[in-house]
């Protein structure tokens, strides 16, 4: 592998949130091998000269869909397998051209998509896949429109569904062993209703206890997690108690809610910019009516829910979510947080936090020796202005996952 030594650049603490001076950084076999404040040389690296640029570890996000073409769910569901994963591939593409070299995929992507960016199949940034997103019938993950009888569920099948429904105690842990036999990195669970689903108003529970102790159970047993999509205090708080570890969205939540993640070291994943795209495009590119009209409930509320996660110490990760055409508008999250956490916060959320819940502390989210070389280039400084890491074109300079130049304009 093509060993790279980068000079000359200024390292950006996601730990202490401060940018050091000027160092010299050398990339071997996928890691940084070495980082000195003096200069030196290595045999057969390319040489790249940050002329006092921020090198800072690729951003992370914590909450995708990388199979969401659309938004309407329920028809990308259905579409022929093979049209469904050439839809993703551009997805994919926009994500690391933007600087995202690692995200959370939250239901529909899978091991062998995963592996095909490992293996530089395809462009795209690494993905931590949570295979099908379990929901019971008529929840959050169920597409299927009301009618006399019920057809069955394509879910099992057809790889543009990012759910797959299940009922039952028995039911919910084979599933769980089914996703992580396939090669699940974490186990997502629709706690509640949502936006994107035609029959489960927001305000809903999903699963009973006993099926979400199990499925938090078999995770525990597998050495994973469960990530769970919940936006109410009821929600949220039942799916803690069954020993969920992250949160997705909860834009409802309240003090004592957020008060009882931070006790149980629970952290949360806003998605806040999905609400955006819905809000403003999701009528125009599909979005089923009876979605539209959900939207208002948690969008006014989601700058509200950080302020009241942020009082309470809880842990957050960077989430995006966002389906169809709206896409590029992931960096905007960047954005839309700082003004209420601030610039600097918001950084480490994209990186040193993001790296904690994907379980790679230490690999990844932060520019250290043995961590895996996911590495930018930005000429700027992101802790006292992030909307720098918005100018893809202009302000990021390098893109680095796993040691490869995926884009270099330096």
């Amino acid at each position: 592998m093509q060993s790279t030594l980068i000079r000359n650049a200024k390292i950006l603490d996601t730990r202490n949130l401060v940018l050091t001076s000027t160092h010299t950084i050398l990339v071997r076999n996928g890691l940084i091998e070495k980082i000195s404040a003096e200069d030196f040389e290595a045999a057969d690296a390319t040489v790249i000269d940050a002329k006092g640029m921020t090198l800072m570890p690729g951003l992370i996000d914590c909450h995708v869909h990388v199979m969401a073409s659309g938004f309407n769910l329920g028809a990308v569901a259905n579409l022929p397998n093979a049209l469904a994963l050439l839809r993703a591939l551009p997805i994919m593409k926009g994500m690391i051209d933007r600087g995202f070299t690692s995200v959370r995929d939250a239901g529909g992507a899978d091991w062998a998509l995963a592996e095909g960016v490992r293996t530089r199949q395809v462009a795209g940034p690494r993905l931590f896949c949570a295979g099908k997103a379990l929901s019971q019938t008529g929840g959050h993950g169920d597409f299927r429109a009301r009618n006399d009888t019920l057809d069955p569920c394509s879910c099992a099948y057809k790889i543009g569904n990012i759910g797959k429904v299940v009922d039952g105690v028995d039911a919910c842990r084979l599933a769980v062993r089914e996703e992580i036999l396939k090669g699940a990195t974490q186990i997502k669970v629709m706690a509640s209703g949502g936006v994107a689903s035609p029959n489960d108003p927001i305000n809903n529970l999903g699963f009973s206890v006993s099926e979400l102790t199990a499925i938090v159970e078999e995770a525990h047993n597998a050495n994973t997690y469960v990530m769970a999509h919940a936006y109410t205090p009821q929600a949220i708080t039942r799916a803690i108690q069954c020993g969920v570890r992250t949160i997705e969205h909860g834009n409802l939540v309240d003090e004592p809610t957020a008060k009882l993640m931070q006790e149980k070291g629970a952290y949360m994943v806003p998605t806040l910019i999905t609400y955006e795209g819905l809000a403003n495009d999701g009528a125009k590119y599909g979005l089923p009516d009876e979605s539209v009209q959900k939207i208002a409930k948690v969008r006014t509320n989601g700058l509200k829910a950080l302020e009241v996660l942020d009082a309470a110490g809880v842990k957050m990760g960077f989430g995006s979510d966002l389906l169809g055409e709206t896409h590029y508008m992931q960096s905007d999250e960047l954005v839309l947080r700082a003004k209420v956490l601030g610039h600097a916060k918001v950084v480490q959320q994209a990186t040193l936090i993001g790296a904690e819940i994907l379980n790679h502390e230490g690999l990844l989210g932060e520019v250290v020796e043995n961590a895996y070389a996911d590495l930018l280039l930005v000429d700027g400084n992101p802790l006292e202005d992030v909307s720098v890491l918005t100018q893809h074109d202009a302000a990021i300079k390098l893109i680095m996952r796993d040691g490869f130049i995926h884009k270099n304009a330096c």
